[in-house]
């Protein structure tokens, strides 16, 4: 019979247990038999388990002892806190408040900071109890620091876990693949199935969630931000080429102007591509830049080679060309936003300042935006602060008023086990019980048979701690539960004489702490995200209607002071960027509470996402310059158009089962032939930009556009340029009239 083949997963789990496994009984050994020193040791023991089991620290093992490294200064301030605090059971439950939120909400800092929260939190929970013995202070950290030093040492040299790939590796094979695709298209090469395909998977493997945790640029850093940034514009570079490349026939043959932008979008690629690898110099767009003025100068005159005068032919063509610049606009974005993240900028010339405004703030002033950003009962991440909070501040205080001996497996319990919805947490406090009566069992045999030995627990614990820490990951909270009751069972007998008793008390501390959490995901927001996932996005929707309707009436200079419309429409795009900031916390917590696909029913949270990116985007760059006076034909149709669009926003907001079909007025050819040519540019765009949203509108609901639009990520930051140029280069255009 063939062995069953080793999976990624199994191997990965393994090898973490046995660097835990060893980091933590080396030091407990040593400090236990040899120095004699139960404190020491028993911190040596917990240190590893909570840098290296309880929190899922991600990257490889390098990635990974430079955490441990980072976070051990505060792992010490949380133990010397919890030390001092244990004095009363007031002082501590209010310690535990304060540092269970504070810990929690770093949360969102990005994933390195999410995964040590566990951990942190545990350095508190091991100190805060009784006895008040501050005169243990020193040994208390001498245990915590040959712990941490031991799994830093672990993690380097035992089984090192590989290095996951950089995002900036990625974003550069992408610009690879449109640099080249983007020289084919200049050479009229413009038919490709095989190249659009490419072209596609090479996006969607850029969304943040086919990346390592490790990798992806979720920081509130400018290097994160900028590299989020870079990622989704290369996207929009991708599927805009692919969307060239599958529709021959709406290109013009022999543009020149097309043609040599084209040439320059491959040559900004290719540098990029270049300095993300480090190969080169990081350069920022001001050769595309200029390239693209010219085009801008002359995109709306037909060349010699499409002298049709027709209108059909001209729209044809600044269709076309509205395309390409889509396109160069991406590109630059691309390059603006390396320079950022990697060249040292602190400013993106010639391309709007919203969509770059975290290069000119401190490293500090953008850590503050993301945490005051936060800061609502709207947040996700707030929620889970106060969920944990409240959650372990009760653990703590009915441990301190029932004088429970060994209080702290109850508020390990509530760490370890709670959820973000109530169903999730009954569902894990169930299976945690059963195990735990399990392992209550096993452990009580353990203690019986031994009779006191010390030797036999001292042998059972180190093949017990490894397979607790290999197959508890994978095989769920009841194993996990079972086997780690019985490796506490082995520790505590070794520190002193344990009976029996010993193990009903781990019993009876977990199912406290099972009741807690369970009544904590009842009484806390027991929906979870579910619920603030459709608010978030409704409050977004909403948002989005005013600034696409400020954005039009800007663009094409609609009577009145200009000054007032414009700060409105800066006022609306704010709260457009803090809502759509909330609403991807909220998404980005239900698809870990396994929100339903919408192939499964219901909206398609993802597309509404990117319909306000679209949205953002498209407004940054239609209001980026003027275009002079629309004539009344071409300004009473852009009211129409917009006002239709911003009503079905509207609608949209309750999410009717099978979305709203929003459908704008198209632009008239009598329109198209009467407008100056400096206006007409601007009007294709706010035309294809409307179609487009219209386009999203209705996916949100799981209905079909007249044509597919491409999937978008779900984790564009807000300001990236998901819909990166003047015109859309997302969804899907309305049939050519």
């Amino acid at each position: 019979m063939p062995k069953r083949p080793r999976t990624p997963g199994r191997v990965r789990a393994a090898r973490q247990s046995a660097r835990v496994t060893v980091a933590s009984l080396a030091g407990f050994y040593s400090a236990l038999y040899a120095l004699d020193q139960p404190v020491v040791a028993v911190y040596a023991l917990f240190t590893p388990i909570s840098l290296g089991v309880l929190s899922p620290i991600p990257g490889g093992g390098r990635d990974r002892a430079r955490t441990v490294l980072f976070v051990l200064p505060v792992a010490a301030a949380l133990t010397a806190l919890g030390t001092a605090l244990a004095v009363t059971t007031a002082s501590a439950v209010a310690g535990m408040l304060v540092v269970g939120f504070t810990v929690s909400f770093a949360a969102a800092y990005g994933p390195a900071p999410a995964s040590v929260v566990p951990g942190l939190l545990l350095f508190y929970v091991l100190a805060c109890f009784p006895p008040y013995a501050p005169d243990t202070l020193s040994q208390r950290l001498a245990g915590l620091l040959a712990g941490g030093a031991l799994l830093v040492l672990c993690e380097l040299l035992l089984l090192p876990a590989p290095p996951s790939q950089p995002y900036r590796a990625r974003v550069a094979s992408a610009l690879d693949l449109a640099a080249a695709a983007a020289v084919a298209a200049a050479q009229g090469h413009r038919h490709g199935p095989e190249r659009a395909r490419r072209l596609r998977e090479a996006g969607q493997a850029l969304r943040l969630s086919q990346a390592p945790p490790a990798s992806r640029p979720t920081g509130a850093g400018r290097t994160a931000r900028g590299l989020a940034q870079a990622g989704a514009a290369t996207r929009r570079v991708l599927d805009q080429l692919a969307r060239m490349a599958e529709r021959p026939e709406s290109a013009p043959v022999g543009d020149p102007h097309s043609e040599v932008l084209l040439r320059g979008v491959a040559a900004g690629c290719s540098s990029t591509a270049s300095a993300l690898r480090g190969a080169s110099a990081v350069r920022g767009p001001e050769a595309l830049e200029e390239m693209v003025a010219d085009f801008v100068a002359v995109r709306g005159r037909p060349s010699g080679a499409v002298a049709d005068t027709e209108v059909k032919a001209s729209q044809k063509l600044l269709e076309y060309r509205s395309d390409v610049l889509a396109s160069a606009a991406s590109a630059m974005t691309v390059q603006a936003a390396v320079a950022v993240a990697i060249g040292g900028r602190r400013h993106a010339p010639g391309l709007p300042h919203g969509q770059y405004w975290y290069a000119e703030p401190p490293a500090a002033r953008l850590f503050a935006v993301r945490l005051t950003g936060n800061l609502t009962l709207r947040s996700v991440l707030f929620q889970n602060a106060v969920r944990t909070a409240v959650g372990l501040g009760a653990a703590r205080l009915v441990a301190g008023v029932l004088g429970l001996s060994h209080g702290f497996w109850v508020l390990l319990a509530v760490l370890t086990l709670g959820r973000t919805t109530a169903g999730a947490t009954w569902s894990t406090v169930r299976s945690a019980a059963v195990g735990t009566l399990v392992g209550a069992l096993a452990a009580g045999v353990l203690i019986f048979e031994a009779g006191g030995t010390v030797d036999v627990y001292a042998v059972v614990l180190v093949p017990a701690m490894f397979v607790a820490f290999f197959v508890g990951p994978i095989a769920g909270p009841a194993w996990a539960q079972g086997l780690f009751t019985l490796v506490v069972a082995a520790a505590f007998s070794q520190l002193t004489p344990a009976s029996w008793r010993l193990a009903e008390t781990r019993l009876l501390d977990v199912l406290t702490g099972c009741v807690i959490g369970l009544a904590c995901g009842v009484l806390a927001w027991p929906a979870g995200a579910r619920a603030e996932v459709r608010r978030s996005m409704a409050e977004l929707l909403r948002a989005v209607a005013p600034l696409v309707r400020l954005t039009v009436l800007a663009a094409v200079g609609a009577p009145g002071d200009p000054v007032p419309r414009r700060a409105a429409a800066e006022d609306a795009l704010r709260l457009t960027r803090h809502r759509h900031r909330i609403a991807e916390g909220a998404y980005a917590q239900f698809r870990t509470e396994g929100g339903r696909h919408p192939v499964d029913g219901g909206p398609d949270w993802h597309v509404a996402l990117n319909c306000a990116s679209h949205a953002v985007v498209g407004s940054l760059w239609l209001t980026r310059q003027e275009y002079g006076p629309a004539p009344p034909d071409a300004l009473r149709w852009a009211r129409e158009a917009v006002e239709q669009l911003a009503t079905a926003m509207d609608r949209a907001a309750a999410f009717p089962s099978g979305g709203v079909r929003a459908r704008p007025t198209p632009l008239p050819p009598e329109v198209v032939s009467a407008a100056p040519a400096s206006v007409l540019p601007v009007l294709v765009d706010i035309d294809n930009w409307l179609h487009t949203l219209a386009a999203d509108l209705a996916a949100i609901g799981g209905g079909r556009p007249d044509e597919t639009p491409p999937v978008q990520d779900a984790g564009t930051a807000p300001g990236s340029p998901a819909h990166s140029g003047v015109a859309s280069s997302a969804g899907s255009r309305r049939p050519r009239r």
